[in-house]
């Protein structure tokens, strides 16, 4: 029996290590990920739209939307009403989430060290509301509670699968690598997501943990999530 401590998972690379030889992730998913790019890449436009029009369909998560982006400089909107699919703001944030879908096929590196770990553990941190990334020191927190970004990634995969399973240029095997692989990764997502979310200790809030290089900030900040700001 392995023993794991659990302070030992407030290390991100043990945290990962964990979760790999829980979930039985190998190198050969990160294979079967990589081969699927050139399929699931002509299909990002399409979830894009599919993403941003489930987003906009609900006030609460449209809300996140409104107050102005950190590279964004064009007209703003003054309520979700005036929201669009073509509005500047929310093409920006296309360019955020499309970042983000490209990056879960194209890692060639699944160890517990990996930088890629270090992205999707920030872009879980970045939605918190806490400081910690200096591109958003002067900026207003954003926080977007763990309910909609635990649907969000929810409604993503679902889209992906779905694509996956109707492409005719692969066999079953091969699908049931690629969603094998990528729920996998998902789930580990969600994890480095819900971790900055949970009380610790019995306390009202817990402590959000810092990005953990600069490199990592840079990766998470600019290619992160659709409620990226």
């Amino acid at each position: 029996m392995q023993h794991i401590s659990s302070a030992s998972l407030e290390d991100l690379p043990s945290r990962i290590s964990y979760l790999s030889a829980f979930l039985d992730l190998t190198p050969s998913d990160g294979e079967a990920l990589l081969a699927a790019k050139p399929l699931v890449a002509p299909l990002i436009p399409t979830i894009l739209d599919a993403v941003y029009t489930k987003l906009l369909s609900f006030d609460i998560t449209a809300k996140a939307f409104v107050p102005k982006n950190t590279d964004y400089e064009g007209e703003l909107v003054k309520n979700v009403q005036e929201l669009t699919l073509e509005h500047p703001q929310i093409a920006l944030r296309k360019d955020f989430l499309k970042n983000y879908l490209v990056k879960l096929v194209s890692t060639t590196d699944l160890t517990p060290t990996s930088l890629f770990w270090v992205y999707l553990n920030n872009v879980g941190i970045m939605h918190t509301g806490q400081p910690g990334f200096k591109h958003r020191v002067k900026r207003p927190e954003l926080r977007v509670e763990y309910i909609h970004m635990g649907a969000l990634l929810g409604y993503v995969v679902d889209i992906v699968v779905g694509a996956v399973m109707s492409m005719d240029v692969i066999d079953n095997e091969m699908k049931c690598k690629v969603i094998r692989a990528l729920n996998k990764v998902v789930w580990i997502q969600n994890d480095l997501m819900a971790r900055h979310y949970l009380v610790k200790n019995g306390e009202e809030g817990g402590e959000v943990t810092p990005p953990l290089s600069e490199e990592g900030e840079s990766e998470g900040a600019k290619g992160g999530c659709p409620f990226s700001g």
